[in-house]
């Protein structure tokens, strides 16, 4: 590439993708002649490249909107791989598969000369990772399920707009015996109207901020002046960041060695078929763990979607490194489940796995505490009782913490100090938004589980007024279909009438009920009875929101969901519909309690029916309590500029960027 004249004959660009990234720019100059002849027949290439000739004829405008569907972003001035700029006839851009940016000089609609631009790339190999990054996390931001007309789109390289829908047409000079395309309709201020086709949902991403947003025209230069100066506040803002987790990002550990006989053996007795998210999912922990740097990594999924076998698969992989594991839950409930779970799928493996929680006495618990410090448990799970000062371990290396919103800051950060090197795998159906954020940002890495087990069907949602033939009606039924009914009441105090009151409506239920407040033996006890069906109604505080696998309970009367955060009654509608058996969830309201904050909650619920909404729920939830709340007033100003979405993504970049090339920006 260096041999090159200043200026060229031709130039091939290649779109940002998976297949191309992959390619070394001694790649491309090779296959030079097979990629322009395969262009002719394949539509990949087709579709993925432009290959342009000096002096040749071309539509300017069907130049630039290729450049757009092959992924490349428009900025105010170029500066990395990925990028290009106009100005009248002059295109700016720096290809993938190229050292330097090029200049594209057009007079009318000859293309008169192309020239090399003094802007290098300093590292390919770093350079493909960061564009590698970038593609992932667009991945992230781009969830466009359940938009409805009127809701504000936030475009890469256009700015903020309406969506008015999706139309079906054909381009101008395409086959007419060809299928219509589909675009998605976006409106700017003044009319102004852009189709963006379907498939380039990475293009796109939700507006998240304050209700109305400002809307330009679409030939404003604006919405790229904003995009810049928001990339060099951001820039400081991600170097402060960077400074402030400058001991976790230094600290290392040896890396895991992978034992393949043993995870082979893991996996055999996995009874269910993996989904492809789960498979990814223990791929990036693989990998993170292959490193010396230690993982910061949350899994968020749905409730059922197999969070719980990631971690199971990960502890085998740090036991096998001869490496402690502790599972940390946030009730005796979840640590009992995730205890008998574990037992359960390493019975053939000599593993020693322990239980600590205040469910035993306290000669067990010596017992159990003594053979952490000796080293004699591999895995231990318990509640925050491992959070002791009388809890020693060995050789710590893994940290399970499920369910992660249900901790505090204090707790995490006493987790965080037993060592700077510690691997930290964090659970959660709805992370928090300060946790979304780190995550987007990149101090955290993020797996999303979305892709719902075979043969799962979504929850039917019921919200209205509380009305007793109802819940009545609706008990009967499940009853009927021999399966259980979780009827939540969030107050201890009245739980015992409620429960009664029920007993009167249905004289044959027999019905139970469960809070806090009851000591754990007495917790373990209506579980258990619960579990072998003696009971099949049970009356609960929000006590069941975390991890409880119930699969013959598949109802759920929540008495006032008025009362639950909008995470948490995510979380807790997902408590039913974990078999293969339909689910019912009826939010019941008293409309004396129905706010105008509330009521955007119960409708982001009944939305977010499809199953694997987790995540949008967790972007929802930070949306109503306000973006700039929750992030920072500093922040606040740029986030409802260009939408949370956005902001995050070009957060998140600046910081890979610094970490990948430290010299160019400090």
């Amino acid at each position: 590439m260096d041999k090159l004249n200043r200026n060229l004959n031709n130039i091939l660009i290649a779109s940002i993708t998976p297949y191309f990234l992959e390619k070394g720019f001694s790649w491309f100059i090779e296959n030079i002649d097979k990629i322009i002849e395969a262009k002719k027949t394949q539509n990949f290439f087709e579709d993925n490249i432009i290959f342009l000739e000096r002096n040749n004829n071309y539509n300017l405008s069907q130049i630039l909107r290729k450049l757009d569907e092959m992924g490349y972003e428009k900025v105010f001035t170029i500066s990395d791989p990925g990028e290009f700029s106009q100005k009248g006839g002059v295109i700016d851009i720096f290809p993938i598969n190229f050292k330097n940016a090029i200049r594209l000089d057009f007079l009318g609609n000859i293309l008169e000369e192309i020239k090399i631009l003094p802007t290098e790339i300093l590292d390919e190999e770093k350079s493909k990772n960061l564009l590698k990054n970038k593609l992932k996390s667009q991945k992230i931001f781009s969830d466009l399920k359940n938009l409805k007309i009127g809701d504000y789109l936030v475009h890469l390289d256009h700015g903020i707009a309406k969506y008015y829908g999706t139309e079906k047409f054909l381009l101008a000079g395409s086959d007419p015996q060809q299928p219509q395309n589909e675009f998605y309709v976006l409106e700017y201020a003044q009319g102004d109207k852009l189709y963006v086709p379907l498939g380039l949902e990475r293009k796109l991403s939700r507006y998240v901020g304050f209700s109305d947003p400002k809307v330009s025209r679409l030939t404003s230069l604006l919405w790229q002046k904003t995009k810049r100066k928001i990339k060099e506040d951001v820039e400081k803002l991600a170097k402060e960041l960077l400074e402030l987790y400058a001991e976790k990002e230094t600290a290392q550990r040896p890396p895991y060695i992978p034992d393949k006989e043993m995870a082979s053996d893991l996996k055999s007795g996995f009874i269910y078929q993996e989904t492809p998210d789960q498979i990814q999912a223990i791929q990036d922990i693989n990998n993170d763990l292959s490193l010396k740097k230690p993982m910061d990594r949350i899994v968020c999924g749905d409730v059922g979607f197999g969070k719980t076998e990631v971690a199971i698969r990960t502890a085998m992989l740090a036991v096998a490194n001869n490496r402690q594991t502790a599972v940390i839950c946030p009730t005796t409930i979840l640590a009992n489940q995730h205890y008998n779970n574990f037992k359960k799928r390493f019975e053939k493996f000599p593993i020693r796995i322990a239980l600590l929680s205040r469910l035993q006495n306290k000669i067990e618990q010596k017992k159990i505490i003594k053979d952490i410090k000796d080293g004699k448990i591999d895995i231990i799970i318990g509640t925050h009782r491992i959070l002791s000062n009388d809890v020693e371990f060995k050789n710590l290396q893994l940290l399970i913490i499920d369910d992660e919103q249900r901790f505090g800051v204090k707790q995490k950060e006493k987790l965080r100090q037993i060592k700077s090197s510690l691997d930290v795998l964090s659970l959660s159906a709805t992370p928090i938004p300060r946790t979304i954020y780190l995550a987007m940002s990149s101090f955290k890495s993020i797996s999303l589980i979305q892709t719902p087990p075979q043969g799962r069907i979504s929850v039917k949602n019921f919200i209205l007024p509380y009305n007793q033939k109802i819940v009545k009606k609706a008990i009967t039924e499940e009853l009927k279909r021999k399966g259980q009914v979780f009827y939540l009441h969030n107050r201890v105090q009245t739980i015992e009438k409620t429960k009664q009151e029920l007993q009167n409506l249905l004289p044959k239920a027999k019905i139970g009920f469960l809070h806090g407040k009851m000591s754990e033996g007495k917790i373990l006890e209506v579980m258990n009875d619960f579990q072998n069906e003696k009971l099949n109604v049970l009356v609960a505080t929000t006590i069941i929101e975390n991890g409880i696998d119930m699969p013959k309970v598949n109802t759920i009367i929540v008495q006032d969901a008025t009362k639950l955060g909008l995470s948490q009654a995510y979380q807790i509608r997902g408590r039913v519909g974990r078999s293969f058996t339909q689910g019912f969830a009826y939010l019941f309201y008293e409309d004396k309690n129905l706010t105008t904050l509330a009521k955007e909650r119960l409708n982001a619920l009944k939305e977010a029916e499809e199953l694997g909404s987790g995540y949008r729920i967790a972007i929802k939830d930070l949306e109503i309590r306000g973006a700039g709340n929750i992030l920072g007033k500093e922040q606040s100003g740029s986030i409802n500029k260009i939408g949370l979405n956005l902001y995050c993504q070009v957060l998140s970049e600046a910081v890979e960027k610094m970490r990948t090339i430290p010299t160019k920006h400090q």
